[in-house]
C-alpha cells in the first residue's frame, strides 16, 4: 500500500496484477458466505409480513445450501467471480494510490501526504473505476448466486455457466442488460472503497508508527485489514442489498421495445420500496452472512496484496522486502 520514501515503486500495470491475484485467493474463501448473503437480502423482498422463511439466518443458508446442493451450491458462481475480481480489486488497489497522490498534488499538498478526505476520494474513485469495468460480470455472479434448484429465492435464472449467462443476456436484453445496476454497482463500490483502503493504511501507519507491529509483518496487515473489513461492510450494506436486487429484478418490455426492471428504476428507489414494506432492516437483510463475507475477503486480499508485492519486489529487485 503505502510505501517508504526511496523504495521502488511498482508500476500501475504490476499493482493491478498483484491486486487481480490477491482478490481471486480472497474470493475462493469468501464465496459460500456471498452465496448466503445473495440469498438471504432476497428472501421476503417487497413483502410487508416478512414473506416465506427459507433460512433462518447465515449459517443456516450456508447449511441448507451445503445440504441440498453440495459444494457446487456453496461455490455458484464462483468462476464469474475469478473474472469480476481482476477488474475490480485490480482497478481498486492499482489505481488508489496514482489517484491519491494526484488528488493531494491537486490540492497542494505532497504526495506522501497521508489526508484523509483525498483517501477518501481516491478510495471512491478507484472503486468507481473497477464497478463500471466489472458491471457486467457482477451481474452474472448476482443472478448465478441467487439460483437454487432446491430452494428457490427470489427470481430464478438458471444459465448453464457464465459464458451462457453473458449469452443469454445479450440475446434477451441486448447491450442494456450488461448496464443493468451499474448505478448501484458504482455506489456500492465507492462506498466501500472510500474506507476499505484508507481505514487499511490508517490503521496499519498507527500500528507501525507507535510501535505495535513492524511495518513488513503478515500480523500487521492481519489486523490492518480486520478494521478494515469491519468499516467495509458497516458503511456498505444498505448498498449492496440495493445492487443484489436490482441486478436479481425481474424485466418487462416497454411498449417502445425498451427492457427495463419490474421492481425498480435506481437503486435510491430500491432502498425507498424497501424501507417501506420492509422497514430500516430491510437495507440488513443478510448483514451477518455479508460481514462473514466481507471481512475475512477483506482480510485476505489486502494482507495478500501485501505478501504478494513484497514477494515480487523481492524476485524483481534482489532485496528482500518481506
Amino acid at each position: 500500500m503505502s510505501s517508504s520514501v526511496g523504495q521502488p515503486q511498482l508500476s500501475t500495470t504490476e499493482s493491478f496484477l498483484c491486486g487481480a491475484l490477491a482478490a481471486c485467493v480472497a474470493v475462493t474463501v469468501s464465496n459460500p458466505a456471498e452465496v448466503a448473503k445473495t440469498r438471504l437480502q432476497l428472501q421476503g423482498e417487497l413483502a410487508k409480513n416478512g414473506g416465506l422463511k427459507v433460512y433462518n439466518n447465515a449459517f443456516d443458508a450456508m447449511i441448507k445450501t451445503w445440504k441440498n446442493e453440495g459444494v457446487r451450491g456453496m461455490q455458484r458462481g464462483l468462476t464469474v467471480a475469478y473474472a469480476y475480481q481482476i477488474p475490480l480489486n485490480g482497478s481498486r488497489l492499482s489505481f488508489y494510490e496514482p489517484f491519491r497522490r494526484a488528488i493531494n498534488r491537486a490540492f497542494g499538498w505532497t504526495a506522501t501526504d497521508q489526508i484523509p478526505v483525498t483517501s477518501l476520494a481516491a478510495g471512491a474513485a478507484s472503486g468507481t473505476v473497477g464497478a463500471i469495468i466489472g458491471n457486467p460480470l457482477f451481474l452474472v455472479k448476482a443472478r448465478m448466486q441467487a439460483y437454487s434448484p432446491a430452494l428457490p429465492i427470489g427470481t430464478q435464472r438458471y444459465y448453464k455457466n457464465s459464458f451462457d449467462a453473458l449469452a443469454t443476456i445479450w440475446r434477451t436484453e441486448g447491450i442494456r442488460g450488461y448496464i443493468r445496476g451499474m448505478d448501484a454497482a458504482v455506489l456500492r463500490t465507492a462506498m466501500g472503497s472510500s474506507v476499505q483502503l484508507p481505514t487499511y493504511n490508517w490503521t496499519k501507519n498507527q500500528l507501525v508508527k507507535r510501535g505495535i507491529l513492524p511495518g513488513d509483518s503478515v500480523w500487521t496487515f492481519l489486523a490492518s485489514s480486520s478494521v478494515s473489513g469491519v468499516c467495509v461492510c458497516l458503511v456498505m450494506q444498505p448498498a449492496d442489498t440495493a445492487l443484489t436486487r436490482m441486478y436479481n429484478q425481474p424485466t418487462t418490455k416497454l411498449p417502445d421495445g425498451k427492457i427495463v426492471g419490474a421492481l425498480y428504476k435506481s437503486p435510491i428507489d430500491c432502498l425507498w420500496k424497501t424501507v417501506q414494506t420492509e422497514g430500516i432492516l430491510g437495507w440488513y437483510k443478510g448483514s451477518l452472512a455479508h460481514f462473514l463475507r466481507i471481512t475475512p475477503h477483506t482480510i485476505v486480499t489486502l494482507t495478500m496484496n501485501d505478501v504478494i508485492r513484497n514477494i515480487y519486489q523481492n524476485l524483481a529487485w534482489g532485496k528482500s522486502y518481506v
